[in-house]
């Protein structure tokens, strides 16, 4: 809107009405006197312009009334305009403005700079929103196109809120757990389970507890079905789902073979049918049909990027055609799948450093070793875990389950050689763990790879089938001795007895996924629990170590990218990589009580306590680790009992960046105070200036109401006049170097205008009440604020 100001009009000009007589003016007239050139006004001259008193000289015949009969013209020419500006020094110099606004915004870009520096250190060390792919980078190949994807039609989010979850899948990518499937019970009462294929994930980038963990429900997918007692792998990019069973009540017909894979990349299902066999190092030959299996024990090692899966059972509720008049089979191969783009020698298609395309490579082992002698039985329900270090590739150590009526060893361990596709039999030591099914475990690796220590949970008996009882007991078997160790749980708030759980580690610690507990509890929810591996604790919270680690890739030394959460000093993507979780792992005071050595390792016992007879554990020995830099300093890092974090030496990341924050924090509280301290003392001067302009103005009105009696009673003098006075019913406007303007009458006052240097008090009390927020608030201007203060 343009800015108008009241001006006096010329002497002797036309006076403007809004009416104009036909016929008096002719139209050259009008367009000058309407219709003026435009001005130009610019920015400075706005700022600068100021309003104007006006002040009329009036008659005493105007104030007081005229003579009857005689019309009063209103005339503008006895109007003069008094510009306040005249009453002020302004500075003229056009430099010395533009100094005084480059001084202010500098110091509002300062202000902004430091705002900045603070929080640049809190946004490289926090992750808030990766924009990148998870991990490496996704090859073209992996991406498939829309006609490739079977389903591309999402449901509705799948639910987090259950009552019971037990017997699903789950697998970590990147720091985000995936769970899928699972059968569960919405509410105490419900009587029969329910299959379903929700997808679910959780972010392990950022501490949670374990009454509200932030699991995020995930588009229920149309095409992958809804089983149970399968397994889900992971890759660098992908989720692999292998087998599992479908629903028994209500009876569900299985569909076709199929492994179905979620691209984390561009977030569809894609499915893979109808997998055929490929021939290799003790397996069957190529073509044959790779069946469902379920209840077996599943294991993927992402830095090789294979997986396996260990026994199991065919049935009517696994296996297309299947007939509900044939028993149940169980199972003691080994099948072993290797993901895209990773080579396998003991596969023939994929000899001498060949990769594997878009499809997964499939070998189906049976004759390896004692595989197929009588004293390597079939099982279901056991467990499956890798430790690496011994032989080419490592090791997979198998243990537990059973079949219905018999229990596998817990004495004698089964373990298979990758690099070499054999079983052999390795005997343990120590108590043993009662024999037990169902259970779960994961494995912490010390610094120094010394020791790989298999903490196992839970399970429950085989008889009498339907009224099993849960299990609620923690052992670890320490690798390479072979040790059993029982812990002791007696002082804890342990978790419920379960079985049918998952497990998975990472930056030390065991992270518990639901499971059955039996009709005694109605409900285990959210079902999620955390152990702490180091200090043998149950935790009441998951503590991030890696944290945005996770989401870069490792590229060698230097990087601190960290996908696989391994201990500092064992990060990669090959056979001499350290296992995946163990970030933050220290190895127990029970178990070092044992094996020997200290919390970074350094076992005395490196070898099995009953000595092997074959295999890399007769003849080789683990591989060792380098666990201080070259400036002395720990690449570990631990939890505590506590929950909270700490190494033995080097800075403690977590301490610096609370304290950064903090830090800010404390910046801005300072600064918010002394704004407001400011605010207040600005809003009393201005409440105190607009007591003072209210007592002036009805000073001026008592004053002229003394004038006014004062003529009454002496027509043609002003009360309290004087020798040199102003006339009667008269304003003197008196100018000069210092002047003032002021009233020559009774009460006579002196209004004194303020320097320019002055003024800034008065031009921000001028108008509305001062303001805290927003472009001229106290927040943003301080430094103007408070110079109304020091010149009030």
């Amino acid at each position: 809107m343009e800015q108008v100001r009241p001006q006096p009009a010329a002497a002797g000009g036309r006076r403007r009405s809004i009416f104009t007589e036909v016929g008096l003016i002719d139209e050259h007239t009008i367009n000058t006197k309407r219709s003026p050139a435009p001005i130009l006004i610019t920015e400075q001259a706005l700022r600068q312009t100021r309003p104007s008193r006006t002040v009329r000289f009036r008659s005493r015949n105007s104030v007081f009334g005229g003579k009857d009969g005689i019309e009063e013209v209103d005339d503008e020419s006895d109007w003069e305009s008094v510009d306040e500006e005249d009453k002020e020094t302004r500075p003229t110099s056009t430099t010395s403005v533009t100094h005084t606004i480059s001084n202010s915004k500098l110091y509002r870009a300062g202000l902004f700079t430091i705002v900045l520096a603070l929080m640049l250190p809190i946004i490289q060390m926090i992750s808030i929103a990766p924009l990148s792919v998870y991990g490496s980078s996704i090859p073209r190949a992996s991406i498939t196109s829309v006609a490739e994807r079977s389903t591309l039609v999402e449901r509705a989010d799948s639910q987090t809120d259950v009552c019971k979850r037990w017997s699903g899948q789950s697998a970590i990518v990147n720091g985000t757990l995936y769970m899928y499937g699972f059968r569960t019970t919405t509410d105490a009462q419900q009587k029969t389970d329910t299959w379903t294929n929700d997808f679910l994930s959780l972010d392990l980038t950022k501490s949670w507890q374990i009454s509200n963990p932030s699991l995020t429900g995930m588009p229920q997918p149309s095409g992958p079905p809804a089983v149970s007692l399968g397994y889900l792998y992971s890759s660098h990019n992908s989720l692999w789902l292998y087998g599992g069973q479908y629903s028994d009540s209500p009876a569900e017909e299985p569909g076709p073979n199929s492994i179905w894979e979620y691209n984390i990349g561009s977030k569809s299902w894609v499915e893979h049918a109808d997998p055929k066999s490929s021939a290799g190092t003790n397996a069957e030959g190529d073509g044959q049909s790779i069946q469902r299996a379920a209840e077996g024990a599943g294991f993927g090692v992402t830095a090789l990027g294979r997986g396996w899966y260990f026994g199991g059972h065919l049935d009517d509720f696994t296996t297309e055609g299947w007939s509900n008049q044939i028993a149940r089979v169980y199972l003691k191969s080994l099948l072993e799948i290797t993901f895209p783009g990773h080579s396998n020698d003991a596969v023939e298609s994929l000899k001498d450093g060949k990769k594997a395309d878009k499809e997964p490579v499939y070998r189906n082992i049976t004759t390896g070793g004692i595989q197929d002698t009588g004293s390597f039985p079939e099982r279901a329900d056991g467990i499956l875990t890798y430790v690496p270090g011994f032989g080419n590739e490592g090791l997979l150590i198998g243990f537990t389950g059973g079949d219905n009526d018999t229990f596998a060893q817990m004495n004698v361990i089964d373990v298979y050689d990758i690099a070499e596709s054999k079983w052999y039999k390795q005997s343990t030591s120590g108590k043993m763990p009662p024999y037990r099914v169902n259970s779960c475990a994961v494995v912490g690796a010390a610094a120094d790879g010394s020791s790989y220590n298999i903490y196992m949970f839970g399970g429950q008996n085989l008889q009498p089938y339907g009224n099993q009882t849960q299990k609620d007991d923690m052992w670890i078997l320490s690798v390479p001795s072979f040790t059993w160790i029982e812990v002791d749980q007696d002082s804890q708030s342990v978790p419920p007895a379960r079985a049918g759980h998952s497990c998975h580690v990472w930056d030390g610690q065991m992270i518990m996924i639901g499971g059955y507990v039996g009709q005694e509890l109605s409900c285990d929810s959210p079902g999620m629990y955390v152990f702490n591996m180091s200090s043998l604790s149950w935790s009441d919270q998951f503590t991030s170590l890696t944290g945005g680690k996770a989401l870069q890739d490792y590229t060698g030394e230097g990087s601190i990218g960290n996908p696989l959460a391994q201990q500092a000093n064992q990060r990669g993507f090959n056979t001499s990589a350290g296992v995946e979780g163990s970030y933050g792992y220290r190895v127990p005071e029970a178990v070092q009580k044992v094996i020997g050595g200290s919390a970074l390792g350094g076992a005395t016992l490196t070898a099995p306590v009953q000595t092997p007879t074959a295999g890399p554990l007769a003849t080789g020995k683990a591989m060792t680790y380098t666990v201080t830099g070259p400036n002395g300093a720990s690449y570990t890092e631990i939890v505590t009992s506590s929950g909270s974090a700490n190494g033995d030496s080097g800075p403690n990341v977590a301490a610096i960046v609370a304290g950064v924050v903090a830090g800010v924090f404390a910046v801005i509280a300072a600064y918010f105070a002394f704004c407001a301290w400011i605010y207040r003392k600005q809003v009393a001067i201005w409440k105190k200036h607009a007591a003072m302009v209210t007592a002036a103005a009805e000073k001026r009105d008592n004053t002229f109401t003394s004038s006014k009696i004062s003529s009454e009673r002496a027509p043609g003098t002003m009360a309290g006049s004087t020798a040199g006075g102003a006339a009667a019913g008269s304003f003197d406007i008196q100018r000069g170097s210092g002047e003032n303007t002021s009233y020559g009458g009774a009460g006579a006052m002196n209004w004194e205008r303020r320097s320019s240097v002055g003024s800034v008090t008065e031009d921000l009390l001028d108008g509305q009440e001062p303001s805290f927020w927003g472009t001229r608030g106290v927040l943003l201007n301080p430094r103007r604020s408070l110079r109304v203060i020091n010149r009030d």
